[in-house]
């Protein structure tokens, strides 16, 4: 009796010790403020997330880098919306 006393203190007290450090980055605990249309608004800062993307995507989070390929991909290829138009005359071949 005397040692299951014993051991149960013990269990209780390592229970109650520290918690250990998370080893989440701090970017995965803010809230995705970039959008694809803000991004695009401004490309500096489009420039600066594609580099840090591409260096470390774990700590820049996959959210972020989501949005970031979306942006890059509209801006490349524009928002898809035009049309194609032959032209009036035919080529000479």
């Amino acid at each position: 009796m005397k040692r299951l006393s014993i051991l149960l203190v013990i269990v209780l007290l390592t229970a109650c010790g520290e918690k250990p450090v998370s080893t989440e980055s701090p970017f995965a605990e803010t809230p995705l403020t970039d959008t694809v249309e803000l991004l695009l608004a401004n490309p500096e800062r489009l420039k600066k997330l594609r580099k840090q993307c591409r260096i470390n995507r774990a700590e820049a989070g996959d959210a972020l880098c989501n949005v970031v390929g979306e942006a890059n991909t509209r801006a490349f290829l524009g928002d898809g919306e035009v049309p194609y138009t032959p032209p009036k005359e035919k080529p000479a071949f």
